[in-house]
């Protein structure tokens, strides 16, 4: 028998929770296994994970097929009807060292239920799994999990459940271990990362957890936040930004649209002039920030002047990394029951807003030319600056430490030194 091969699709934080089965599944003895942990953010993304189940059952013939992640959470019958597939795991289950016990015996896998996932919903805290290292010389480490939002086009909440906060003293206390082993940088993930600490005592919020690892893991040199809500920013993250040199001059905004009646669809919870003071006001606190942002092309009743509000967040909001989804009916959403744009419309602006986004990055790119940035270096030749712009070096480096350098040129969206 062979250990299990592991494939991972969709976010992060699916890539962090793969790290974490991979420590259950060696733990318990799991051998001649596939395990998919799929995503479930749109319909496109559901297709993928079937199509990748197929290739992988091809590839690895007589293996035990086992399905995760927010997919499998979402639609376990859509998985569970496969002939490929052996066992459809829930989201919670997937974290849980008995889940894995009992797959032990690969002959004993199907003897059992061949869907094991729980309501999701019931679910009140995270996952006590933590690990150590994913990542080789960047360490991501999860706070939050699940969503007590409920956006119109959203799936996740019901394959992620409620939001659930990791306490700060188990972060705090994991960050000093990863540090101890020579992690330069820490990113803190999760769903809905803004809401960590409304459902733990005395509710703190976001910016006290981040105000606390730096003050209490002095030697950590860099701790970078994923996706936010900017809604949500709170006063002490605000302090942070402008007070911290340690937190990373980059934030990945959940922006999804510019245009006020879209948002109002949506069921977000800000306007384009919120989404657009926030930035202004985190820039003039710290005038190197950068951001990100997902914006949505072709939301149900978008008109061409709706769409054009979003093309002009760009500039509006002076963004940088772009992430760009066509909207992707999702059966069982708000969203899905509104009436559609057409698809080649959908795919037309998706395009237009990506190169919007191209060109935003080559304006970045070209700014720093002559700038010193000092670089964490991800391989030999590759690192990325406090701001995550990615950089490449003619030469080799020293691999994991963070290199101070004078950017000379750019090239394919990447600055060269």
């Amino acid at each position: 028998m062979t250990a299990p091969i592991f494939a991972t699709l969709g976010c992060r934080l699916n890539a962090y929770e793969t790290e974490a089965m991979k420590e259950l599944a060696a733990a318990a003895g799991v051998q001649g296994a596939v395990v998919v942990n799929t995503c479930a953010v749109t319909a496109e993304a559901v297709r993928k994970a079937k199509q990748e189940i197929r290739k992988l059952a091809r590839e690895n013939p007589g293996a035990q097929i086992i399905v995760t992640g927010c997919a499998a959470q979402t639609e376990p019958e859509t998985f569970a009807a496969m002939a490929e597939v052996t066992k459809v795991i829930g989201n919670t289950e997937k974290m849980q060292a008995e889940t894995w016990n009992a797959l032990r015996v690969p002959d004993l896998i199907g003897a059992t239920e061949k869907v094991q996932v729980d309501d999701i919903m019931s679910v009140r805290e995270t996952a006590g799994h933590l690990i150590d290292g994913f990542g080789r010389h960047r360490a991501y480490v999860q706070v939050q999990n699940g969503c007590d939002h409920r956006c119109t086009f959203c799936i996740i909440p019901f394959g992620r459940g409620n939001s659930r906060s990791v306490p700060a003293g188990v972060v705090v206390e994991q960050i000093k271990r990863l540090v101890d082993k020579g992690f330069h940088e820490v990113v803190l993930t999760g769903v809905d990362l803004t809401s960590w600490g409304a459902d733990l005592p005395a509710c703190p919020r976001l910016g006290d957890l981040v105000m606390r690892i730096l003050r209490l893991v002095p030697d950590l040199a860099r701790l970078r936040i994923s996706s936010i809500d900017s809604i949500e920013a709170d006063e002490a993250l605000m302090g942070a930004i402008a007070t911290e040199p340690r937190l990373m001059p980059h934030l990945h905004l959940s922006l999804q649209a510019g245009d006020d009646m879209i948002l109002k669809r949506m069921k977000r919870r800000h306007l384009r002039d919120d989404a657009i003071r926030f930035c202004q006001e985190a820039r003039r606190l710290r005038p190197d920030m950068v951001f990100g942002a997902d914006i949505i092309a072709g939301f149900p009743t978008e008109t061409e002047e709706m769409f054009a509000q979003s093309l002009k967040l760009v500039e509006d909001c002076d963004l940088t990394f772009l992430h760009v989804f066509p909207f992707s009916p999702r059966k069982g959403t708000p969203a899905a029951r509104m009436p559609q744009v057409k698809g080649p419309l959908i795919k037309d602006r998706a395009a237009r807003l990506r190169a919007a986004g191209d060109a935003a990055l080559l304006r970045h790119l070209s700014a720093q030319q002559g700038v010193s940035h000092r670089i964490l270096l991800e391989s030999a030749r590759m690192g990325r600056t406090e701001q995550f712009t990615e950089v490449r070096f003619g030469t080799d480096q020293a691999e994991g430490q963070i290199v101070t350098a004078v950017i000379q040129g750019a090239e394919a969206g990447r600055l060269l030194v």
